[in-house]
């Protein structure tokens, strides 16, 4: 799951009526997790973090019908800033906008609180990420990161102590300082100067000390681990999780792909397969995975594993099923079974591989990649997964 660009989390409170629905967050399952919050909002009507909790629910879930949890997706440069735009429905928009207007009404009303101050910060926040990931408002995502930034500020001065605040000060630094520079001149703007290492070693310490945030926090240090080449911390962090959150899905992908990075091949594919067979058993959290993303992953590490002939029927698969695939993998598998074609020197199929990704989403960066090698066959950098 990956980490974007200045996102902020609701993380739950240690209150035993809302751990339930922060069991069904942390395993994907979003609808119910966004029933049982509103479940609790006749007894907490001025509760501000509620509302929050509502509008992290209703965005992850556009974020994973959209394929846009992985972060296997963000492992390129800048890839902050590459995502596609998102598409949700006018009444998950709707959904999100009046969770986000009530907890800046309702936190506004509490004067002098650190609650209420980091309320706000994460509201904003939430609100920066909805800009940028669904309605590309760069300048709007811009004002609420500031905004975000502010009230996080605002919330350690009243209590100094109140370490989940700063999950949102790392993440901001992290990402702006991991920027390159022409983009990190909005952070600039923003008031964010980017401190890469810095921004690492804040949610290292939400990690270890928060009281709400830990989870998120780890979550959050696994991606930021993987793409900074430090596998074996990210393996260690997706293995505590798991057993957590067994329905998860992501966390058993990410373990295959940060096995991946380590160079351990059996079992990287092991423990893809292992999913595989509690799909095909249609375990809890699972049945509704859809085999050819599956595909498209196996046969994307067999790509990095040089297996090309094993790879082809497994990327054909998941091509097969592109219209009704999330749009990344759907669009990553055209691209990869075109580099695999090529790789093996069948110009033809990867012809038409890359222009199956086109006709897919015509305007898109990967759409762009694939129409350079439509006259230039593509060559294999050795690079990690």
């Amino acid at each position: 799951m990956l980490p974007l660009l200045l996102l902020a989390f609701a993380a739950p409170p240690l209150d035993p009526a809302l751990v339930r629905g922060f069991d069904f967050f942390y395993n994907l399952e979003y609808t119910k997790a966004l029933s049982s919050f509103r479940s609790e909002e006749q007894s907490r009507p001025n509760d501000p973090h509620l509302q929050n909790y509502i509008a992290q629910a209703v965005l992850y879930q556009a974020m994973l019908k959209a394929g846009a949890l992985e972060s296997e997706l963000v492992s390129g440069s800048n890839a902050f800033l590459r995502r596609e735009k998102m598409n949700p429905t006018a009444e998950e928009q709707q959904a999100f906008d009046n969770a986000i207007a009530n907890s800046l009404r309702l936190a506004a009303q509490q004067t002098n609180s650190a609650h209420a101050e980091h309320a706000q910060a994460v509201a904003y926040g939430l609100r920066a990420n909805y800009n940028f990931l669904v309605r590309k408002a760069w300048l709007d995502s811009l004002k609420d990161s500031t905004q975000a930034r502010k009230h996080a500020e605002a919330c350690l001065r009243l209590d100094p102590t109140y370490t989940d605040a700063k999950l949102i000060l790392g993440v901001h630094d992290y990402v702006v300082g991991s920027l390159s520079w022409t983009y990190k001149f909005l952070g600039f703007l923003a008031g964010i100067r980017g401190d890469r290492d810095g921004g690492i070693r804040t949610i290292e310490e939400v990690a270890a000390k928060a009281v709400n945030s830990r989870v998120d926090a780890k979550v959050l240090l696994a991606a930021i681990y993987r793409r900074e080449k430090r596998s074996a911390q990210a393996l260690a962090l997706v293995e505590e999780l798991i057993p957590l959150y067994p329905r998860n899905y992501l966390f058993r992908l990410e373990k295959a792909q940060m096995l991946a990075d380590l160079g351990e091949r059996e079992r990287s594919l092991a423990t893809l397969d292992e999913v595989i067979a509690l799909q095909q058993r249609r375990a809890p959290g699972f049945a509704a995975l859809p085999r050819e993303k599956l595909a498209f992953l196996k046969g994307n590490l067999l790509f990095w594993f040089d297996d090309y002939r094993a790879a082809i029927p497994e990327l054909e698969l998941a091509v097969k099923a592109r219209q009704e695939l999330d749009p990344n993998t759907a669009l990553l598998a055209c691209l990869r079974l075109g580099q695999t074609h090529d790789l093996l020197q069948q110009r033809e199929a990867a012809r038409r591989a890359y222009q199956f990704a086109i006709a897919l989403a015509p305007d898109s960066d990967l759409a762009r990649e694939c129409r350079r090698y439509l006259d230039r066959p593509y060559f294999r950098k050795k690079i990690p997964v």
